[in-house]
């Protein structure tokens, strides 16, 4: 397994100090936030426990963005994730947000594959650039969830009543819009 496929391994300290065991140096939550906005998986562990932090940290790093005023989630999406926790076994929401990224990933995939794939425009002076731009909006949009920075599999099957509807309309809104793209070639 190549060295950027293994999650960077975070070691907590009793003190609270997050150490990078690769880099030998202790690193800060922005630090870890710009390790998975270039791709990167990370765990985060307690070093005297052993016990997996990733999941808090990673919150706890959701929340300083958001508390900063650099709101991603709007007040809306916030409530219905309260909400899901209400519901035993969480709802449909987790499989909702999974199949979302997953689709927002494979679509972001298509689309840079269309551009790359015997695309007339492609022997045009300036496409190289104009590549590196979409690229670079692309990351920008989805806040760098491109194919190699996030992971996961979607649990399409598993619907609840009402909510597989709404998955369902997404899906075909995608599908519509990925028609419209492969048409552009």
């Amino acid at each position: 397994m190549a060295e950027q496929d293994k999650p960077l391994l975070i070691k907590r300290y009793a003190s609270r100090r997050l150490y990078n065991t690769e880099t030998s140096d202790y690193v800060t939550l922005e630090d870890i936030a710009g390790f998975i906005r270039e791709g990167r998986e990370v765990q985060i562990v307690d070093l005297k426990t052993g016990d997996d932090l990733t999941r808090q940290y990673l919150l706890q790093i959701i929340a300083e963005h958001e508390s900063r005023g650099e709101n991603v989630l709007p007040v809306n999406v916030l409530n219905d994730l309260v909400r899901s926790y209400m519901v035993p076994g969480g709802g449909v929401m987790p499989q909702f947000l999974q199949s979302s990224f997953d689709m927002l990933r494979e679509s972001q995939s298509k689309m840079m594959e269309n551009m790359n794939a015997m695309n007339p425009m492609s022997k045009m002076p300036g496409f190289e650039a104009m590549k590196a731009q979409q690229e670079a909006f692309l990351k920008a949009m989805t806040g760098g969830f491109g194919a190699a920075g996030w992971t996961g599999g979607a649990q399409e099957d598993e619907k609840s009543e009402g909510g597989g509807e709404d998955l369902d309309d997404i899906k075909k809104q995608l599908a519509a819009l990925q028609e419209k793209l492969s048409k552009m070639k």
